[in-house]
């Protein structure tokens, strides 16, 4: 979701490294951004993994209306964007690109683009089996709304209409934002057999079974329960499994919490509920991306607002449970998402409304976060994606 924009495209870095630092294997960078001011859409950046500096002149620019998430497949050889377009924009059209990635030069190019039948998307994920591509439309406006959106894929990447509509109740208990549905994001299971959308507009996490053998064109079923509750007024935004696939991590982007579930069989059940703002006004609250380490030992979830933190956990191996170690300020504004470096040694954050990726050192073994090595302006970043070289 969009809040305003600065116009800015620009290259440029600040700290006292060389942009040909001590060799090392190095990997590829792919941005998201909005379009509503100077920047193009999708910007493919050459990356140091030993020095962590992004090299400022793109080697790629593709033009695209705001690629806002992107979803790679497992062989990262495409790519799947959502555009996040809906009211009041060039184009009002919710839509969903799939992109080739050339396996030798990564070269980015257009397969196909259909229709989300929503506006404002704002993430994607494939299926198990990657014959379907799930997008949560988060629709900004009260009128049609958010809705959960099925979109078949061939086997050489071409995107088929539309083939399944799911739409949700809303809570209404914040008149400004929980007038309709927003779904914010659609995860599957580790199994690959339960289908989840989170929607900020219900307060509650929809769970779906995935038997595209039964109907192909509804692979999606209502499990049994149906959802999960959240606190009224929560807003359910992210949803990440462990790396064992034993538990559940959920971020409320309105209460600014990070809930913490055991999964069974694709049963959620609430285990811990950790405040990220401690009490602090509600500006401060606005729970973002969260994602885990490698190794599965610690916890990273950003909270914008007036607080524009990176939070660090550790998590219990036994039980999943989260212990803050460390808040850290994200030396910009809104940190829309972010991502850790391959080797774990760096972490990338997008800071859209500064128009900036800010790279900082990591610890991989303590998992604290470090300095602040590369401020590269960009304007209104909204994702960031590593492509590992062969």
């Amino acid at each position: 979701m969009k809040l305003r924009w600065l116009p800015l495209l620009m290259a440029s870095s600040v700290g006292a490294m060389s942009a040909h630092a001590a060799s090392g294997p190095d990997v590829e960078l792919l941005v998201g951004s909005y379009t509503q001011g100077t920047s193009q859409g999708i910007y493919r950046l050459q990356f140091d993994s030993q020095s962590g500096h992004i090299t400022p002149e793109p080697l790629q620019v593709f033009k695209a209306a705001n690629p806002s998430w992107l979803t790679l497949s497992p062989d990262q050889r495409r790519l799947f964007v959502v555009n996040e377009n809906g009211q009041g924009q060039a184009d009002v059209v919710g839509r969903v690109s799939s992109i080739a990635i050339d396996p030798a030069t990564h070269t980015l190019r257009l397969i196909s683009q259909v229709n989300t039948l929503g506006e404002n998307p704002t993430h994607s994920s494939l299926s198990a089996d990657e014959k379907y591509l799930f997008v949560a439309n988060y629709g900004v406006g009260a009128d049609p709304g958010g809705s959960l959106a099925v979109v078949p894929i061939n086997a050489d990447g071409q995107l088929q209409p539309v083939t399944q509509m799911s739409s949700h109740q809303p809570s209404r208990v914040n008149p400004e934002r929980q007038m309709s549905a927003h779904v914010h994001s659609v995860v599957s299971s580790p199994d690959g057999k339960f289908v989840y959308a989170s929607d900020l507009g219900a307060d509650k996490v929809f769970v779906y079974r995935y038997d595209p053998a039964a109907n192909p064109e509804h692979p999606l079923v209502a499990a049994t329960p149906a959802d999960i509750e959240l606190p009224p007024g929560s807003g359910p935004r992210h949803l990440l499994f462990s790396k064992d696939g034993k538990h559940a991590y959920l971020t409320t982007e309105m209460s600014a919490q990070v809930f913490v579930f055991d999964y069974d069989n694709g049963q959620l059940k609430q285990r811990q509920a950790v405040d990220l703002a401690h009490g602090m006004p509600a500006q401060n609250r606005a729970a973002g991306a969260l994602h885990a380490s490698a190794d599965g030992k610690f916890l990273y979830v950003s909270n914008r607002g007036k607080a524009n933190e990176i939070l660090v956990f550790s998590i219990n191996p036994a039980n999943g449970e989260l212990s803050e170690i460390q808040r850290r300020s994200v030396d910009g504004d809104h940190p829309r998402e972010f991502t850790l470096s391959p080797n774990g040694k760096f972490l990338l954050i997008a800071n859209q409304m500064s128009n900036e990726i800010v790279v900082v050192e990591r610890d991989p073994t303590t998992g604290k976060l470090g300095k602040t090595l590369q401020k590269l302006a960009m304007d209104a970043p909204s994702d960031v994606k590593f492509i590992n070289r062969p």
